[in-house]
């Protein structure tokens, strides 16, 4: 009927999530699931990773990957493929957060955070990216913030890997639309994942949350429906798009 909601089935689809282990990304790959995706748990932690899978069913599969290392990522990519022929999501939720004020953060922690958040994102939509073109059909979908708009003290890094992570989704928009992949961002506020529950606890929480017009944080679920829209069959006209799920933070 004109103008029902439905929930999307993604039966017989191939969803791969980085960071798939915990927080966000073990949410995106449960949405995915529960709608009847097939989907690869990719993280850096393999028994995590293997442990999500198997608590989704025997049709999922959990494996080691090790994002910002180009020969880790080319293997995994080729194993999922060999398993399950084709990809048609990829959610690159996998990412680091090292916080220091800009005088004093390291190089180390620099290069940690760019590395897992910019160069990670990077190597998967490549690798993943290629073999959607070949196929001619795909959804990619990356996880940016909105650190990616608005500076936050003591982000430094993760400031520009977000930043980065925006502008590599416009390019690989732009390149790839015309092969039938969409490739399109997502830059939630903070969220409440174990690691954003223990870092925004306390009064400088209540700090940020005054700053946030809806006057809460971000749930996991919540990020992970605007990943599940932005890889349905609706959002087939959205591309190089920066969704912004920040409960009216970065309209100020």
């Amino acid at each position: 009927m004109p103008g029902e909601c439905r929930a999307e089935s993604f039966d017989g689809r191939t969803v791969v999530v980085t960071g798939a282990a915990s927080g966000i990304g073990a949410a995106v790959v449960a949405e995915f699931a529960a709608r009847g995706a097939l989907t690869a748990v990719v993280d850096i932690k393999r028994a995590d990773a293997e442990a999500v899978a198997q608590e989704l069913g025997p049709q999922h599969y959990g494996v080691r990957c090790d994002v910002a290392d180009p020969a880790s990522v080319r293997m995994v990519t080729a194993d999922i493929l060999d398993r399950f022929g084709h990809v048609d999501v990829l959610v690159n939720s996998a990412g680091v957060v090292r916080l220091a004020p800009a005088e004093s953060l390291s190089v180390e922690d620099w290069d940690v955070t760019l590395a897992v958040n910019l160069r990670g994102t990077f190597l998967m939509c490549q690798e993943v990216g290629r073999a959607m073109v070949a196929r001619g059909s795909g959804r990619i979908v990356n996880l940016a913030s909105q650190a990616a708009r608005v500076a936050l003290d003591e982000h430094v890094a993760y400031c520009a890997s977000k930043a980065g992570v925006v502008g590599l989704t416009r390019v690989l928009a732009a390149e790839w639309g015309q092969y039938g992949v969409t490739v399109n961002a997502i830059s939630p506020t903070v969220v409440l994942t174990e690691l954003g529950r223990a870092a925004w606890s306390g009064p400088k929480g209540d700090a940020m949350r005054d700053l946030i017009p809806v006057g809460r944080f971000a749930e996991t679920t919540e990020i992970a429906r605007a990943a599940v829209f932005l890889a349905s069959d609706d959002a087939g006209m959205i591309t190089g798009h920066d969704l912004v799920v920040d409960g009216g933070y970065t309209v100020r």
